[in-house]
C-alpha cells in the first residue's frame, strides 16, 4: 500500500513537472510550430495520437523533434490520463490554453493541429472537469493581462458547443457520475456537492453567454438539446441496469441524481415547458405499448419489470426540489392536454412518473391534492386526470369499483373544495377563471358521489346552499351559471329523478364544466378594451328589466327624435291608429253579419265592451290608470301611451311630473303584464321614465332621488332608477335641436323664369360653362356684382377664351342648411349627481349600499361616471369633479371587496379624466387649487395599485386604460402650462403652496 501511494505521488509530480515544462516552452516560443510541438509532447502521453496526422501541419525543421517524443504503453497512458484530469495539472494547463494560447497563438494553428493538440485536451478528458473550467471563461472581461478578450470568449463558446452539444457532453457526465469515474467522490458528502456544482454550472451557460453568442446558447435551444441528451439514458438502461437497481443502486442512482439535479436547475431557470414537452412526448410513446391490456395489475407489473421503465419510475424520485416537481408536473399536464391524450394514457403517464413520490413524499401529495385543485387553473381534461390519479387513485376503466379508502379520500376532497367554494371572500377576491375551475372540480367530484356518501359528510348541504345563494346574487351571468350547475349536480346525487334546474342553459344531460373558457396560457395578449365599452355594457352590469335582480345585461340607449315644441298636437290623435283598427274590425263584423243573415251561427260578444273603454289622452288619466293595479288592462293602455304623451310636452307635464315619476316607479309590471310579455311592459315603463326625466328634469329627478333612498322600494326598482338616470343623461348629452337657417331673399322674385332676368342668356357656343358670381373688392355701397363663365377655345386658338362680365345683383340660390346645438345635460348635471351622492354611506332601513346592496352601489357609481362623461369639457364638470372624487376616495368604496364595485370606481375615475378640460387643470394648479391636483394624483395611484395587485382581469384592463388617460391628461396640461410661460414672466409670484400640487407626466422628469 505504501509503495502504491509513493508511486501515485511520484506520478503526480511528473505530470505537474511536464505541464510546467510545456507552459515554459510555449511562453518562450517564437514560432507557432514550437507551440504545436510543446503541446504535442504532453498530448502524446495522454492520448493515442498518430504523428502522421500532424506531419503536414508543421515545418520540416521541426519534424525530427516531432517524431522523437516518448510513447507510453496503454496502461501507463491510462495512469497519466487519470492523474492529469483528477489532479491540479489539467486545470493549470487548461487555464493557460484558454487564456494565453487562445489569445496569442490559436489563430495561427492549422485546423488539424487545433483539433489534435488543442481541442483534444477538452474533448478527450473528463467532461465533469472540463465544463468547470470552460464555462467561467464565457464572462471574461477586459484586462491588460488577458490579451484579446474577444478571442478568448469566441474560443470558449466554440469549445462549449463542441464538448456539451456536438460531443454529447451531458450524456458523458451522467455516465461519469454513475460509473466507475465517480470513485473520486468516495463518500456521499463529496459526491452530491459535486453533482450540484456541475448541474449549476451547466444551467448557467445561457445566462453567461454574450449578446452576440451563437443561437445554440439561447435558453430554449440549449436546454432542449441537453434535455434530449439526458433523456436518451432511458433507452440505454438495459436489463443488467435494472437488476443493478436492487444489488448496487449507486451506479444508476448516481446517473439519475445528476439528471434530476440538472432538470431541477432547468426548471428554476424558467424552462420547465421545454423539459415537460420532451418528457411528456417520450413517456406517451413508452406507455402506449402497455395499456393495450385491460388488466391493471398486469400493466403495473409490466411497468415495474421492463428495463425501459426504470428511468421513468425513478426520475421524479431523485428530484428533491418541490418547486421543480410542481412546475414539471404542471407543464406535463398542459402538454398532454395540447396533445389530446386520452384519459387512460394520461392516468398511466402520471402513475409512471409520480406514483412513488405521491405515496412517499407529503409535498408531492400536497401539490396534486391542494395546489392543483384549489389554487391552480387547468383545462377540464387535466382536472379529470388529477382527480383520477390523486383522489380516486385508480385507472378510469375501474372507477366503478373504488375502494373504501378512495371513497374517504373523495369525501375529504369534496369537503376541502366546499370549504373554499362556499366562502363569499373567495367569490369576491378570486379571478373568474379560478372560480370556474374550482366549480368544475367540485362538480366533477360530486358527480362521483352517491346520496349515502353525501349523508356521511358534515355540512355538505349547508355549504352548497351557502355557495349557491351568494353566487345567484352576483351580477355576472357566468357566476350564476356556476351556481346553477353545482345545484343541478347536487340535486341529481340526492334524487336523480327530480333534478333542480335554476337556469335554462343547464338542461343538458352532460354539464359543460368548461363554462366557455379555453385552455389558459400565460403570456397571451389580451384584446385591449376601449374606454367607452368597459363598464356598463357587458353582462356584469345588471338591468332592471327582469323580475329577479341582475339577470340580463344593460340595454342600449334608445334613440329618440326630438319633437318641434311649437307643433300643435291633439292628444286625442295619439290613439288614432288604434281607433282606426277598431273601426275596421267593427265594419268587418257588420259586413260579416249582413252577408251571413240566413246562417244561425253564434255571434262572438267577447269584445262588445271595447268601445266602452275610456281613451287615455291626458297625463292625469295616465296617473289615475297606473294607480289602479287591479285594472291590468288600464295599466297596460296607460303604459302604451305614456311615452308619447310625455314627449309631446303638454302644459300639464310640469305639474304632474312628480306624481307621474313616483307612480311609474312603483307600478308592478309583473303583476299586470301577460305571462311572457313582462320584458315588453318593463321596457315601456322605463322608456316613459326616461322621457319624463329628459323633458322635465328638475321635478322628476327630485322625486326619483327621494325614492332611491326610500325603504319603500326594492333593489330592482333602485337599479331601474339608476338605469333611467343613466339613459336620460346620455340622451340629454346627445340631444340635437334642428332648425333651418334664415335664407337671404332676393331683390326680385322670380315666378316662372328658369333663371333671373338680369343674367345673360345661357345660349352661346358649344362647350360654354355656366355663369358664376365673382366676389369683388369695393366699398360697402357697391351695388353691382360680376358674373363670369368659361368659353371654349376657337378652332385655331390654343389659350382659353376671354371672360364676359355682367353686372346687377343676382338671386344667389343657397342650399338649405341646418344649425345643430348639442349637449343640454350640463345645466342639469348637479340635479343628477349631488342628491344621488348625498348619504350613500348611511345605512337606513332596507338600504345598505356599502354592504348587502353592492350591486346598487356599483350602478350608482357607474351612473355618476356617465354623468361626468356627459358633461365633458364643460365648466360644470370642473365643479362636480371634486365631489365625486371625495366619494370615490372613501376607503369603503375604492377598496371594496366586490370586483363589481371596483370596476365601477375605475370607470368613474376614467370619466373624470375625460371630462376635465386640461386648461382648467392648468389654471387650478396656477391658482394653488390642491383639491384637483390631489384628486388626479389619487387616480393615478389607485390605477397603479389595482394593475399591480388586483386579481380581477377586468379591473386590471380598466386600470391600464385609466393610467393611459391620466398620462394623456398630464401631457395636455403640461402643454397648457407651457403656452402660459409668457404670462408667467409678467405675472406676480406663484403661491407658495403650488409646489404641493403635482401632475406626474410619464417619461418626463418635470413636475408642474
Amino acid at each position: 500500500m505504501e509503495d502504491d501511494g509513493l508511486k501515485k505521488r511520484e506520478l503526480e509530480a511528473n505530470v505537474l513537472n511536464k505541464v510546467g515544462d510545456v507552459i515554459s516552452a510555449i511562453k518562450s516560443a517564437k514560432h507557432v510550430d514550437q507551440v504545436i510541438c510543446a503541446l504535442y509532447s504532453i498530448a502524446k502521453l495522454l492520448f493515442p495520437l498518430d504523428p502522421s496526422q500532424l506531419s503536414g501541419s508543421i515545418d520540416s525543421s521541426y519534424r525530427d523533434q516531432f517524431l522523437s517524443f516518448e510513447v507510453l504503453s496503454t496502461e501507463e497512458r491510462d495512469n497519466w490520463w487519470q492523474t492529469f484530469y483528477r489532479g491540479a495539472a489539467f486545470h493549470t494547463l487548461a487555464r493557460f490554453l484558454l487564456l494565453d494560447v487562445a489569445s496569442n497563438w490559436l489563430a495561427c494553428f492549422p485546423i488539424s493541429a487545433q483539433k489534435h493538440v488543442y481541442d483534444v485536451f477538452f474533448l478527450g478528458g473528463l467532461a465533469t472537469e472540463v465544463v468547470q473550467t470552460l464555462v467561467p471563461c464565457l464572462q471574461r472581461s477586459g484586462s491588460g493581462d488577458l490579451g484579446d478578450i474577444n478571442a478568448i470568449n469566441l474560443n470558449a463558446e466554440r469549445l462549449i458547443v463542441l464538448c456539451l452539444l456536438e460531443n454529447n457532453g451531458l450524456l458523458q457526465m451522467a455516465k461519469e457520475f454513475g460509473g466507475s469515474h465517480h470513485s473520486k467522490y468516495t463518500t456521499d458528502e463529496l459526491f452530491k456537492p459535486a453533482v450540484y456544482r456541475v448541474a449549476q454550472i451547466i444551467a448557467s451557460v445561457p445566462d453567461k453567454a454574450r449578446l452576440r453568442a451563437p443561437t445554440s446558447f439561447s435558453s430554449h435551444l440549449f436546454f432542449k438539446q441537453i434535455t434530449i441528451q439526458l433523456l436518451s439514458l432511458a433507452g440505454d438502461m438495459t436489463l443488467s441496469d435494472h437488476t443493478a437497481v436492487k444489488s448496487n443502486e449507486m451506479d444508476i442512482d448516481g446517473t439519475l441524481i445528476f439528471v434530476g439535479e440538472t432538470f431541477s436547475r432547468i426548471c428554476r431557470r424558467g424552462s420547465a415547458d421545454v423539459l415537460a414537452k420532451e418528457i411528456g412526448s417520450r413517456v406517451l410513446i413508452h406507455i402506449q405499448s402497455f395499456i393495450l391490456s385491460d388488466n391493471n395489475s398486469a400493466v403495473m407489473d409490466q411497468f415495474e419489470s421492463r428495463p425501459g421503465s426504470v428511468f421513468w419510475l425513478k426520475l421524479m424520485e431523485v428530484i428533491r426540489d418541490p418547486y421543480s416537481v410542481e412546475r414539471m408536473s404542471e407543464q406535463i399536464l398542459h402538454h398532454l392536454a395540447t396533445q389530446h391524450a386520452s384519459d387512460v394514457e394520461a392516468y398511466w403517464i402520471l402513475w409512471l412518473l409520480f406514483h412513488r413520490t405521491f405515496k412517499l413524499q407529503a409535498s408531492v401529495r400536497s401539490i396534486f391534492v391542494e395546489k392543483f385543485l384549489l389554487w391552480k387553473v387547468f383545462p377540464v381534461s387535466c382536472l379529470r386526470w388529477i382527480l383520477q390519479f390523486a383522489v380516486l387513485e385508480c385507472p378510469p376503466s375501474t372507477s366503478s369499483s373504488i375502494s373504501v379508502h378512495n371513497h374517504l379520500t373523495l369525501l375529504n376532497t369534496v369537503q376541502r373544495l366546499l370549504a373554499v367554494w362556499s366562502k363569499r371572500e373567495f367569490l369576491q377576491t378570486a379571478s373568474i377563471e379560478q372560480q370556474a375551475y374550482l366549480s368544475a372540480a367540485l362538480g366533477l367530484s360530486l358527480e362521483m358521489m352517491s346520496k349515502e356518501e353525501l349523508d356521511e359528510a358534515k355540512d355538505v348541504m349547508h355549504l352548497i346552499l351557502q355557495g349557491v345563494s351568494c353566487r345567484l346574487e352576483s351580477p355576472n351571468q357566468l357566476v350564476r351559471k356556476m351556481a346553477s350547475s353545482i345545484a343541478l349536480v347536487f340535486s341529481k346525487a340526492i334524487d336523480p329523478k327530480n333534478p333542480l334546474y335554476l337556469d335554462d342553459s343547464c338542461r343538458e344531460e352532460t354539464i359543460n364544466w368548461e363554462f366557455g373558457f379555453t385552455t389558459p396560457e400565460k403570456g397571451v395578449n389580451e384584446t385591449k378594451k376601449s374606454f367607452e365599452t368597459v363598464p356598463g355594457k357587458d353582462s356584469d352590469y345588471p338591468s332592471s328589466n327582469k323580475k329577479t335582480v341582475g339577470i340580463r345585461g344593460e340595454k342600449k340607449l334608445m334613440e329618440f327624435g326630438m319633437v318641434d315644441p311649437d307643433e300643435i298636437i291633439d292628444p286625442a290623435t295619439l290613439n288614432l291608429e288604434s281607433d282606426c283598427d277598431e273601426d275596421d274590425d267593427d265594419s268587418a263584423s257588420e259586413n260579416s253579419e249582413s252577408s251571413s243573415d240566413t246562417s244561425l251561427q253564434p255571434y262572438d260578444l267577447s269584445d262588445d265592451d271595447s268601445d266602452l273603454k275610456k281613451k287615455i289622452s291626458q297625463l292625469v288619466d295616465v296617473v289615475g290608470a297606473l294607480r289602479k293595479p287591479e285594472d291590468a288592462d288600464g295599466v297596460e293602455r296607460a303604459l302604451d301611451v305614456a311615452e308619447k304623451l310625455i314627449r309631446a310636452s303638454p302644459d300639464e307635464l310640469r305639474h304632474v311630473a312628480a306624481d307621474l315619476s313616483r307612480t311609474l316607479t312603483q307600478v308592478r309590471c309583473s303583476d299586470v303584464a301577460v305571462e311572457g310579455d313582462e320584458d315588453s311592459t318593463e321596457d315601456k315603463r322605463q322608456r316613459a321614465l326616461v322621457a319624463l326625466v329628459v323633458t322635465c328634469p328638475f321635478e322628476s329627478l327630485d322625486t326619483l332621488n327621494k325614492l332611491f333612498y326610500s325603504p319603500n322600494v326594492d333593489i330592482s326598482q333602485r337599479i331601474m332608477i339608476l338605469d333611467v338616470m343613466t339613459e336620460a343623461a346620455q340622451e340629454l348629452a346627445d340631444s340635437k335641436t334642428m332648425k333651418p337657417k334664415q335664407l337671404v331673399s332676393g331683390l326680385i322674385s322670380v315666378a316662372s323664369e328658369t333663371q333671373p332676368w338680369f343674367l345673360p342668356s345661357s345660349t352661346g357656343p358649344s362647350g360654354a360653362g355656366s355663369w358664376k358670381e365673382m366676389s369683388t373688392t369695393g366699398t360697402l355701397l357697391n351695388w353691382s356684382n360680376i358674373y363670369e363663365r368659361e368659353l371654349p377655345p376657337k378652332p385655331n386658338q390654343i389659350k382659353k377664351g376671354k371672360t364676359r362680365r355682367w353686372s346687377i345683383r343676382s338671386h344667389f340660390v343657397q342650399e338649405k342648411q341646418m344649425e345643430v346645438s348639442h349637449n343640454k345635460f350640463p345645466v342639469y348635471a348637479a340635479a343628477f349627481m349631488l342628491p344621488a351622492m348625498e348619504g350613500f354611506d348611511k345605512r337606513r332601513h332596507g338600504v345598505d349600499l356599502l354592504g348587502r346592496d353592492f350591486i346598487v352601489l356599483g350602478k350608482l357609481i357607474h351612473m355618476l361616471g356617465v354623468c361626468m362623461k356627459s358633461a365633458a369639457m364643460h365648466p360644470e364638470a370642473s365643479v362636480l369633479a371634486p365631489s365625486l372624487l371625495d366619494m370615490l376616495r372613501s376607503r369603503e368604496i375604492c377598496h371594496h371587496k366586490e370586483a363589481y364595485v371596483r370596476r365601477a370606481v375605475l370607470f368613474a375615475a376614467s370619466c373624470i379624466l375625460v371630462a376635465l378640460h386640461p386648461s382648467y387643470v392648468a389654471s387650478a394648479l396656477l391658482e394653488g387649487n390642491l383639491e384637483i391636483s390631489t384628486g388626479l394624483e389619487w387616480i393615478r395611484t389607485l390605477a397603479f395599485d389595482v394593475a399591480e395587485s388586483d386579481t380581477d382581469r377586468d379591473c386590471y384592463v380598466m386600470a391600464m386604460t385609466c393610467m393611459q388617460l391620466h398620462a394623456e391628461m398630464a401631457l395636455q396640461t403640461s402643454r397648457a402650462l407651457e403656452s402660459a410661460k409668457s404670462s408667467f414672466k409678467t405675472s406676480p409670484a406663484l403661491p407658495s403652496n403650488l409646489s404641493k400640487g403635482e401632475i406626474k407626466i410619464p417619461y418626463l422628469n418635470v413636475d408642474y
